[in-house]
């Protein structure tokens, strides 16, 4: 079999024993050798041999929670992330300008706890801009939803319609729709939205992949919901996947999954089930996180459950009986209290299945040593904490000391695994290293060079390999990927400067030069 050989490079292995090589040799997809034992593969008929002229070569990056349907769609909507209240108004103006009257017209991305004016908007300033296209707009934490008339007029909205057992329609004094729909409403309005066929879903999913490939990520988690699962396994048919999915069902799938006796790591090393995504609660920016104690400012708000105790029980006990794993969202920290319970009584079902809490934010340090004790999987995003901070200390207060405890859960033995959770934030990885490793604005530096609760920062190595390997783990697929060593696949990333050597700021900069996933080299 020919091997191609890389030599003459900085090469990472996230292998603690060995963590840096100066050659790799791949064969088959796979990493053969490392340092001289690469080298003897030389005298192999038909070798193939690339100079790194010294560049840094790392493991792939897997994005361990990220919506790619989500993603992929809002490539093509307005992109609403840190514009003013104003600024979102005038690029709705524009927008409806040059669009069709009846269109609708979608974006995602606003939050207006960056506003000078905090308060929620309504359908009518949407209205006062775009009275005659149906507008829905996705707040950045996605548990929020503006509409405007016309839009709420397509989805049949009025007065009379109740709230959804999981959600709420904000109304006003007279019991009319504001224009805001809360958690598990926002399906009221998703549903009368128009949606691409899906031959134009699975195009948009090879631009998702490409804008991926071009950060540096080679693998995906997936926590979307239907009809993702449908265009990634048409994409694998048809071998137009290029990067690799470990798949998570959303909890409506789950009773047909289980008539299927469908099961964590069903499929291959580019798509296989990972298991069940389910919610918990809302979120801190909604303030529909569950918490223990009342968010501040707001003293008779403890946030939302989405499921009650027995409820979440009777489902995780299906699932694991069934053969899935349990990939639970908790935001609160009495949100994050019940999911440890629960998992702590269905973990003895399947001691095979890795169960993961997604998100993990704010949790008390008895139940972040729980977590670890137990092996479940904490699967957090870095870039929450950066851009959450203002809020969290607005409305947590001195519990933001639990919070995004990175460190915490790592000291207690817990295995990390990171992602984006794009599009609610963005993709770039190292916006998230950065993160991870300073706990501060990339914008201006906040709160001061020790960052946020700075005793929770990791070192880059730590960061990294939370990115690669504790991804892996959380997948079942550490023997694998996540590492450059003998018998994984190679699957790695060449970047334009040495990230180890150069200070944090740094990585705010870093270009990614080439991917390589399954030992092609991908054209970005």
């Amino acid at each position: 079999m020919k091997a191609h050989i890389l030599h003459s490079g900085r090469i990472f292995t996230g292998v603690s024993e060995g963590p840096w090589s100066h050659a790799v040799a791949i064969v088959g997809g796979k990493i053969a050798a490392l340092d001289q034992a690469a080298l003897a593969w030389r005298s192999a008929p038909g070798t193939t041999e690339e100079d790194l002229n010294g560049a840094l070569i790392i493991p792939g990056i897997t994005d361990a929670h990220i919506h790619l349907m989500w993603y992929a769609r809002s490539l093509h909507e307005l992109d609403l992330r840190d514009l003013s209240r104003g600024e979102t108004l005038d690029e709705l103006r524009r927008r409806a300008e040059k669009t069709p009257i009846g269109t609708w017209i979608t974006g995602r991305g606003w939050d207006q706890n960056i506003w000078s004016d905090r308060s929620f908007p309504t359908a009518v300033e949407l209205d006062s801009v775009a009275p005659t296209h149906p507008v829905a707009f996705d707040a950045k934490n996605a548990h929020v939803l503006v509409a405007n008339s016309a839009a709420m007029r397509a989805a049949g909205i009025s007065a009379q319609t109740p709230d959804p057992p999981r959600g709420k329609i904000a109304r006003d004094g007279n019991g009319n729709p504001t224009g805001l729909f809360f958690e598990e409403a926002i399906d009221l309005i998703t549903a009368a939205k128009p949606q691409p066929d899906f031959a134009t879903l699975q195009d948009m999913f090879d631009t998702a992949q490409r804008a991926l490939l071009a950060q540096g990520i080679t693998g995906v988690h997936d926590v979307d919901g239907n009809p993702a699962f449908a265009v990634e396994q048409e994409l694998a048919c048809r071998g137009r996947l290029r990067i690799r999915i470990v798949k998570y069902i959303r909890r409506e799938s789950l009773d047909a999954a289980i008539a299927a006796k469908l099961r964590s790591g069903l499929g291959d090393d580019w798509l296989r089930l990972g298991g069940v995504k389910l919610f918990v609660d809302g979120a801190l920016g909604s303030r529909t996180a569950a918490l223990f104690a009342a968010y501040q400012e707001e003293p008779h708000n403890t946030g939302m459950l989405m499921l009650e105790p027995n409820e979440l029980e009777e489902i995780a006990q299906r699932a694991v009986a069934g053969g899935l794993a349990l990939a639970i969202h908790a935001i609160g920290d009495r949100a994050n209290h019940l999911v440890v319970d629960t998992l702590m009584s269905v973990k003895p079902l399947n001691s095979r299945l890795r169960h993961r809490i997604e998100h993990a934010q704010l949790i008390t340090p008895e139940d972040q040593r729980r977590l670890a004790r137990a092996g479940f999987v904490a699967s957090m995003q870095p870039t929450h904490a950066i851009h959450d901070r203002q809020m969290a200390e607005r409305y947590w207060g001195n519990r933001s000391a639990q919070a995004y405890a990175w460190h915490s859960l790592l000291d207690a033995g817990a295995n990390l695994a990171f992602g984006s959770d794009a599009p609610i934030e963005v993709s770039d990885p190292f916006l998230g290293l950065y993160a991870a490793v300073t706990r501060r604005s990339e914008i201006d530096g906040a709160p001061g060079p020790e960052g946020w609760y700075p005793e929770q920062r990791l070192t880059l190595i730590e960061a990294l390999g939370a990115y690669t390997l504790g991804a892996a783990y959380a997948a079942g697929l550490e023997q694998q990927l996540g590492l450059l060593a003998p018998g994984y696949y190679a699957d790695l990333v060449e970047l334009d400067r040495d990230i180890f050597k150069l200070p944090p700021p740094a990585l705010l900069e870093t270009q990614v030069v080439r991917v390589m996933v399954n030992g092609e080299w991908q054209l970005l």
